[in-house]
């Protein structure tokens, strides 16, 4: 949240032709290939702005009414401009992705919004949803921010990790109604013997030290509370919202999944609690202002690396080193600062392969003034900001963007980026004149040759309408084969965008079934192989800005194919299943 440009001052179907378990696969499925230079961007001609993608606003049509409150009182509590994310899950097994609304309860002592509460609503498979928070447990008061869901017990069904400014809560699913269990797991996700608690927003499971259990990594932001908030102006007189230059960071903590006290690994279902080895693996790093969480194997090596933005402050890089430790190489790798070795104002962040190369990139959203960051893998272990030759910098130069989401709106087979933009400070454009508050959803559509086209005005439905966004999340809602929008608003109402694709574009749809404990199969990567081109997905509750987007089952387009050739998964243990060809349309459950 930087002060830049803003004039602070400080004061399903079984049906695959052939299937096997550990075997040979296509070789372009075991390891990128990288060119030593540039990609070049040259492969496939013929796109152009145009967009086949048609967008509408159906928030009210589907029974969703929440709205975001931020609990502010007059006196511009920083944690006031973040909140609050959206996560997607599928709470009650039914194979529809419900959605989870996070809420900022207000301060303690204060009358404003302290009725406020999350939102769970159940996706009722008509195209509508049914507030079921009350009768699920989760109608409780907290200063939410983000979270993540995942079965981390494995015991079948999706449990909730909600992060914010105070303690968060881990909240365990039971069959669908969910009990906190925040002080049995030892969740709260603050250093070990801190005076106050955390200030956390982004969160991940996923497997960081091999034993197939789901930790939990939390990012923390400023050491900030009401007690140590601090004054800034910007005419000298009146307070204007602070910026986290002027405030120590806060390390993100890495919660190992352990046996609780007498239990063992031994049975696919026990007792958890979580231990914090945030100094042991390497994570340890309290200059750190984090705001987004994406993890993927940066470095072909099979494992699962980190990749965090950070605040005001040089980007991470986490390197993981297979025996439960990692190494920030965010500096040697040219992730850490811009290409004038500055520290950008990182919000939301996510990973994508932008030309089904093996190559990957990592999309950062940025502040107001400081276009969105596009580092692109140039060879192994080394990336470029690409977002110039790209096309991304002067549309995304003004807007401040928060959520960010690589996604194949259009079943093309090559990813488009969309971006919730939004700024901070409501009395911006009488300091900054071309800037807005509420600013509009921008979409840039991927033309193939490594570039973007911006095709926001395009799509229709009122996306183009001004929001002030924060998380932005994709998912199949209404299970018609092209992929949805819902975004969260900073005090304000949420947004779901139909996707109305023109007919035409194939895809099919694969269900990942992981072996006990890692039952959603998190961490496992997908390649989707089309006249000898391959998608590259991966299972991740991590990515955007405090958010989580629907990823199991991994909806794969095939544009004029009539099939997939051929879908290679790799689990996180390094087993392989190859399965193919898959018919167009048919919806795909592979087991590991």
């Amino acid at each position: 949240m930087s002060a830049r440009g803003a004039g602070l001052v400080a004061i399903g179907l079984l049906a695959p032709a052939a299937t096997s378990c550990g075997g040979d696969g296509p070789e372009t499925a075991e390891a990128p290939s990288y060119t030593q230079t540039r990609p070049s961007f040259t492969e496939r001609a013929g796109a152009d702005a145009s967009t086949s993608i048609r967008f509408t606003d159906v928030t009210a049509a589907a029974g969703i009414d929440f709205v975001h409150a931020t609990g502010a009182f007059g006196e511009k509590w920083m944690p006031e401009t973040m909140g609050s994310g959206v996560i997607v899950l599928d709470y009650d097994g039914d194979d529809r992705p419900d959605l989870f609304f996070i809420n900022s309860t207000g301060w303690d002592g204060r009358a404003e919004d302290r009725s406020a509460r999350s939102m769970l609503l159940r996706n009722l498979g008509d195209g509508t949803f049914r507030d079921i928070t009350r009768e699920a447990g989760l109608d409780r008061p907290i200063y939410g921010m983000g979270g993540a869901a995942a079965d981390y017990d494995a015991d079948g069904d999706t449990d909730l990790y909600v992060t914010a400014v105070g303690d968060n809560r881990l909240y365990r699913n039971d069959g669908g109604r969910f009990t906190d269990v925040t002080r049995e797991t030892g969740t709260e996700g603050n250093a070990p013997g801190a005076a106050d608690p955390a200030w956390s927003t982004a969160a991940a499971w996923f497997d960081a030290d091999g034993d197939s259990w789901l930790d939990l990594l939390v990012c923390n932001y400023v050491d900030w509370t009401p007690e140590t908030d601090l004054f800034f102006t910007r005419d000298g007189v009146n307070k204007s919202y602070a910026t986290p230059e002027e405030y120590d960071g806060e390390s993100c903590r890495l919660l190992r999944n352990e046996p609780a006290s007498g239990g063992s690994d031994t049975g696919p279902i026990s007792a958890r609690r979580f231990r914090d080895v945030t100094a042991e693996s390497g994570f340890e790093n309290p200059e750190g202002k984090s705001l987004g969480i994406v993890i993927d194997d940066f470095t072909g090596d099979g494992l699962p690396d980190v990749a965090i933005a950070n605040d005001t402050y040089q980007n991470f890089l986490y390197r993981n080193e297979g025996d439960g430790t990692f190494v920030d190489v965010a500096l040697d790798a040219g992730v850490a600062f811009d290409e004038f070795g500055r520290a950008r104002a990182g919000m939301g962040v996510d990973v994508g392969d932008i030309l089904n190369r093996g190559q990957l990139s990592i999309a950062i959203g940025n502040f107001s003034n400081e276009p969105v960051s596009l580092f692109t893998q140039i060879q192994a272990g080394l990336f470029q900001d690409l977002a110039g030759s790209a096309r991304l910098t002067r549309s995304t130069l003004l807007p401040l963007t928060f959520g960010l989401r690589f996604a194949d709106f259009d079943l093309d087979r090559y990813v488009d980026l969309v971006l919730g933009n939004g700024h901070i400070e409501p009395e911006i454009e009488a300091i900054q004149g071309d800037v807005t508050f509420a600013q509009a959803p921008q979409l840039f559509r991927n033309n193939g040759r490594g570039g973007f086209d911006d095709a926001g005005a395009l799509v229709g439905g009122g996306f183009d309408e001004p929001i002030v966004a924060r998380g932005v999340a994709t998912l199949d809602y209404d299970r018609d084969g092209d992929l949805d929008l819902v975004i969260s608003t900073n005090g304000g109402p949420a947004k779901l965008f139909r996707n109305d694709l023109e007919p035409g574009p194939g895809w099919v749809r694969l269900r990942l079934a992981g072996a006990a404990p890692n039952l959603g199969a998190v961490g496992a990567t997908v390649r989707v192989f089309v006249g000898g081109e391959a998608q590259r997905f991966v299972v991740s509750t991590a990515s955007s800005y405090l958010s989580q987007s629907e990823a199991n089952p991994v909806l794969a387009g095939l544009g004029d194919a009539a099939r997939a050739d051929s879908v290679v998964v790799v689990w996180p243990g390094g087993a392989r299943t190859v399965t193919g060809p898959v018919e167009a349309g048919a919806a795909l459950t592979i087991r590991e």
